[in-house]
């Protein structure tokens, strides 16, 4: 008798019988709130977003899909009387005779994994299989896992963990804006950062040390989910600065090692050529709790800890012993509040000298001595640059408790708290009291929200400037100025997979699955579109790209909708896969920041897309029909901004 058991993703949802509650971001409050919908809302909605499909196109996976479509697709394969489907949780399931299984499993079949492999509790449903599903000398499939490591120098990825010294250049001297000391030493966030490493630039980090096996997990055995570590000696390769450790893992699918599922990233993977592509599993990136000088030669012990769920790694220069058997080092916790406010990326974007230097020259240009300013982003640096560049006075609204506690943090480390004021309120809530009976000549925003969800979501900084203005002079100066909507068609080289129906898996028939998706997709509103950073993703721009909406933040948000329609001609032969949009905000008429492409498509229409954001992705009807060889000339769009609500409906067809 064989137990099969498979984990969603972090993001898969419950399918419910009642009235269910849906988060959304709201543009014009600049929160997320919770709405009350339909029972087939939810549904529809994990269905549509479940990336199922992307599971099914990973040859080298074992799955089981969805428990309602199973049993449907189990009968339709002429199985029902050999699988039997029991919707539960495995550690619900009971044995004996009048149980969901009759007798004890002597095959283990099991998805539990993540990008991180234990992440989605496979050890504590691994132990609780053996203690109570399956005999004693079952047989699992998987049958082993095994956790790789790699110590790397990178800058870049760096950057994504903590804050670099900001310098700002003035007409007098040079001004450096630095990180509070508790951030500096700050372990960091608990959680992995998993990414696309496939598509990290060799020339972006220096390897420090060759591939570590660091641990294995045998699952034909008895798994103990209790925390442990493993240690593993080496010497580093060239000298540099330890700073993240690459991670992925393998799996063997038999018992001989002879069916094998790598994660390995294309620099060290056995056939680089041939890369099953993946976006359920990827690779993880670990931060060290501080960067380390290591010297090429000299002995180093690398240690990866794990509890019941995560993994973290340390690096020493002497041997853990094996007899501190209470040892296995404290999970990684935030303390300096900054890695609970800004996520990877947005560390990035903050670190990018380059960005920040185009803020610095918008400034200098809008500036004057007299200059009141108030800032709307959150946990943002601009008040900063603004004292920095020469602004008389300088206030910044933080609503949120833990970015207020940070940029006071940040401001007692430069010497500026008594130089710029924040205000802990929501911007309606501001008072004249709050800004010294001053009105404000230069109103700035990055705009930045943690709460912005797609690139639009930020279009709050709007409705925030529409809701202080009797606090404005009339002569008001707003930075950025505007923003715009844009957009391209392209073709991805990948990302297509996770909209593209599998038809069959093995010789199964999963067309059911298929027709649910499809489905689901068209239900209501799941057509629309859905944040991915595709930097990490390959794609080719079919079309130029084309401004379609503006949004004029000199005047306060409009009572009537905004629309656009019209089409786009292809440029360049290939598949429509769909529709990328982002903003642009014009910080002056000569400077704006793209959150989107940075430059624009090659000749043969490569796109370079801004790595600290989120594009909006609108997947094409055609990703789920049959392929074909003829590509449309043209696609059509319709697209409306409704300020009531602060969101952007859209549609787009293809057009032979």
């Amino acid at each position: 008798m064989a137990l099969a058991a498979a984990a969603g993703r972090e993001d898969d949802g419950l399918i419910g019988t009642m009235k269910v509650f849906c988060g959304r971001a709201n543009p014009t409050t600049g929160s997320v709130e919770w709405l009350e919908e339909d029972e087939h809302y939810d549904y529809h909605q994990e269905i549509a977003r479940s990336s199922y499909a992307d599971m099914l196109h990973d040859k080298d996976r074992v799955f089981k899909p969805m428990a309602d479509a199973a049993v449907k697709i189990v009968e339709k394969n002429g199985f029902s009387d050999k699988i039997k489907i029991i919707n539960k949780h495995s550690t619900e399931v009971s044995v004996g005779p009048d149980g969901d299984m009759q007798c004890y499993a002597n095959i283990l079949v099991t998805e539990l994994f993540d990008t991180e492999l234990i992440g989605e509790g496979a050890l504590p449903s691994y132990e609780h299989a053996h203690k109570n599903l399956v005999e004693e000398n079952c047989e699992a499939v998987p049958h082993k896992a095994t956790v790789y490591a790699q110590l790397v120098e990178s800058r870049r990825m760096w950057s994504w963990n903590k804050l670099f010294p900001v310098h700002i250049q003035t007409d007098n001297a040079e001004k450096i804006i630095v990180a509070p000391s508790e951030m500096e030493n700050c372990p960091g966030a608990p959680s992995v950062y998993d990414i696309q490493l496939n598509q990290m630039p060799w020339g972006d980090f220096t390897v420090l040390s060759n591939v570590l096996t660091m641990f294995s997990v045998d699952f034909s055995k008895q798994v103990n989910s209790s925390p442990t570590y493993h240690t593993m000696q080496f010497e580093p390769l060239v000298s540099g600065r330890a700073q993240v450790v690459l991670s992925w893992w393998d799996i063997d699918m038999d018992p001989d090692g002879k069916i094998k599922c790598s994660m390995a990233p294309y620099w060290v993977h056995s056939d680089p050529k041939n890369i099953q592509w993946r976006d359920h599993w990827m690779q993880c990136v670990y931060f060290l709790p501080n960067e380390e000088p290591v010297v090429q030669g000299e002995s180093l012990y690398l240690t990866a800890h794990r509890d019941d769920y995560c993994v973290w790694y340390n690096l020493h220069k002497t041997r853990i012993e094996k007899s501190k058997s209470n040892f296995h080092g404290e999970r990684p916790v935030c303390e300096c509040q900054a890695h609970l406010l800004w996520n990877r990326p947005r560390f990035g974007e903050l670190n990018d000298q380059n960005r920040t230097e185009r803020y610095i020259q918008a400034l200098k240009k809008v500036l004057k001595v007299d200059s009141i300013c108030l800032c709307i982003s959150d946990g943002s640096l601009l008040p900063i640059l603004a004292h920095c560049v020469g602004a008389e006075q300088v206030f910044t609204v933080e609503n949120l408790a833990v970015s207020h506690r940070l940029m006071k943090k940040i401001l007692k480390a430069n010497h500026l708290e008594d130089k710029i004021s924040i205000i802990e309120k929501r911007p309606e809530l501001l008072t004249s009291a709050d800004l010294g009976d001053r009105k404000i000549s230069v109103l700035l925003g990055e705009p930045f929200f943690t709460t912005s969800l797609l690139p639009w979501h930020s279009l709050y900084f709007w409705y925030a400037r529409t809701a202080v203005t009797e606090h404005l002079t009339d002569s008001i100066t707003v930075l950025p100025q505007a923003a715009s909507l844009h957009m391209v068609v392209v073709e991805f080289k990948d990302l297509w997979r996770i909209r593209s129906p599998c038809g069959s898996c093995e010789g199964f028939d999963v067309h059911i699955m298929d027709d649910m998706i499809k489905h689901s997709l068209d239900f209501r509103e799941a057509w629309e579109a859905e944040p991915h950073p595709l930097w990490e993703y390959s794609s080719r721009c079919l079309s130029e790209p084309q401004q379609v909406l503006t949004f004029d933040f000199q005047k306060p948000v409009p009572q009537q909708p905004l629309g656009a329609k019209g089409s786009i001609t292809l440029q360049r032969p290939g598949r429509s896969h769909g529709v990328v949009l982002w903003m642009e905000y014009h910080l002056t008429a000569e400077s704006w920041i793209s959150t989107g492409l940075v430059q624009k498509p090659e000749a043969q229409g490569e796109c370079l897309w801004n790595p600290h954001c989120k594009q909006a992705v609108y997947f094409l009807n055609s990703t789920l029909e049959a392929k074909t060889q003829d590509s449309p000339q043209t696609v059509t769009y319709a697209l409306e901004f409704n300020p009531k609500v602060g969101d952007i409906s859209m549609d787009f067809r293809l057009v032979s």
